[in-house]
């Protein structure tokens, strides 16, 4: 559920921001996917781990393609027990060990410097199914280097997983989800396939 979180927008940062038709590669060490779930007592606050991330993207089409993969089993949130349930009763990490968006285009323009807003629209792959979606993502450009976070919620009850509350604590149906990534546009002249091209 929280585990949502995940992964989507990693692939945000990535995507937006090239000048031409370019392959580019997340840094795990630089995305953090954070997640947070209401409930009648507390917040519960959580993370997972980027196992994988590349992406292309042509500014001239708005065009995207690439794979970024969460791996689910990484979903933490300091609590042993709740975590046990969590992968067993609600994720079924066993059996779904990856969280996957496939980018397939960008809506808005990227500013060489300062601050931009675009959405990225993709499938979100989590528990077995696929589900379209539009994030609204956050740009900070400076130095040639993107800072870029990108919010969303994601129904996770609705989307066919187990509701996390007991008797006693009830949470949300729904988990509030971040990702932060930083991303470096490679020099000119770097190789990089058309998109549609495998």
């Amino acid at each position: 559920m929280r585990n949502i979180r995940n992964l989507i927008p990693l692939a945000i940062g990535v995507v937006l921001l090239a000048p031409a038709a370019t392959s580019l590669e997340l840094d795990p060490a630089q995305t953090k996917v954070e997640f947070t779930l209401g409930a009648t007592l507390h917040t519960v606050h959580g993370s997972f781990q980027l196992k994988r991330g590349d992406l292309r993207f042509d500014p001239a089409t708005g065009q995207a393609e690439g794979d970024l993969v969460v791996d689910t089993a990484s979903g933490a949130t300091g609590n042993e027990s709740r975590d046990a349930n969590m992968h067993k009763n609600i994720l079924e990490s066993g059996r779904y060990p990856e969280i996957v968006f496939r980018p397939d285009r960008v809506e808005g323009k990227v500013a060489a410097e300062g601050a931009s807003k675009v959405q990225l629209h993709g499938t979100f792959r989590i528990h077995g199914a696929d589900h379209e979606m539009m994030v609204p993502v956050d740009v900070e450009a400076a130095g040639g280097k993107y800072t870029v976070i990108a919010r969303f919620q994601v129904p996770y009850v609705k989307w066919g997983m187990k509701n996390a509350s007991t008797f006693i604590l009830r949470v949300s149906d729904k988990v509030d989800l971040t990702v932060r990534t930083v991303v470096t546009i490679p020099a000119p002249g770097s190789p990089a396939k058309p998109i549609g091209q495998t």
